[in-house]
């Protein structure tokens, strides 16, 4: 049977007036220039400063998890545990405007916990999907000189490293997921925005927010973004993508802090 993706996403009562759609215009583009917008707009402005340094952009790094305050554990742990506290409020906020719609949002974004085994069992499908070609484009990206060398993880050697990568992975996967797929996709549906549109909207905002990893970052963020967009409108569920960003980058990061003494191609 043949699906409709064009009706995967449930509209709960769209912008009926002028009033209204700028109302909701406006409220996207806070909600995206208080999150993953102003990451993207850094991003861009980062890759400018990379490509225009004297250093041959393959020889630069980028580094993903690093201290916040060198030498002092205890400070850098609270600083740790505030950012990923405060990066997580734009992925909430964005599920409330939702709510107040009358979605609601659990049902508008498949928030339910009725499909946990469908969402973990797929969510871990859609990470090896997507996490295994994806070290591979980066190393390619990598030899060819258009790809910064990335550190997953430059914390300090203290108890609480592994579980602050963890909540890291997580808060990643919460905000990227409940924004850019979640609440961007329906947003841009209810405005009528047709199918293609929507797909490279949401793939292309995270594949700008990844720049300042080189060229590689931006084209597999890209490509795994259109994946979880039609994802997204086929099930109508976003825990899986959740799943699925939690793993590939719990995987990343715990597996570069215990493996990179031992794997010459992670250095």
């Amino acid at each position: 049977m043949e699906t409709d993706l064009s009706a995967g996403v449930a509209a709960p009562a769209g912008p009926g007036t002028p009033a209204s759609r700028a109302a909701l215009r406006n409220e996207v583009l806070l909600v995206l220039g208080v999150s993953l917008g102003y990451s993207a707009v850094y991003a861009m402005i980062d890759i400018v400063g990379r490509l225009t340094a004297t250093q041959s952009l393959s020889k630069q790094t980028a580094t993903l998890n690093g201290s916040a305050a060198p030498g002092r554990p205890w400070l850098d742990l609270a600083f740790q545990l505030a950012q990923i506290g405060f990066a997580v409020v734009p992925a909430l906020l964005a599920v409330y405007l939702l709510n107040r719609d009358g979605g609601p949002a659990p049902r508008v974004l498949g928030l339910e916990p009725r499909r946990a085994g469908f969402d973990l069992g797929t969510g871990a499908g859609l990470a090896a999907l997507i996490g295994i070609p994806g070290l591979g484009l980066y190393l390619a990206a990598h030899a060819a000189g258009i790809n910064a060398t990335v550190v997953p993880e430059a914390l300090p050697k203290v108890w609480w490293a592994i579980p602050v990568l963890v909540l890291s992975a997580a808060q990643n996967a919460m905000l990227e997921e409940l924004v850019v797929v979640g609440y961007l996709v329906t947003r841009l549906r209810q405005f009528g925005w047709g199918l293609p549109a929507v797909v490279v909207a949401s793939a292309l905002l995270r594949g700008s927010y990844h720049l300042y990893q080189g060229f590689g970052g931006f084209l597999g963020n890209a490509v795994m973004g259109v994946i979880f967009v039609f994802f997204f409108l086929r099930f109508r569920r976003v825990v899986p993508l959740i799943v699925a960003h939690f793993l590939i980058d719990s995987v990343a990061f715990v597996g570069y802090a215990t493996l990179h003494n031992h794997l010459s191609f992670l250095n």
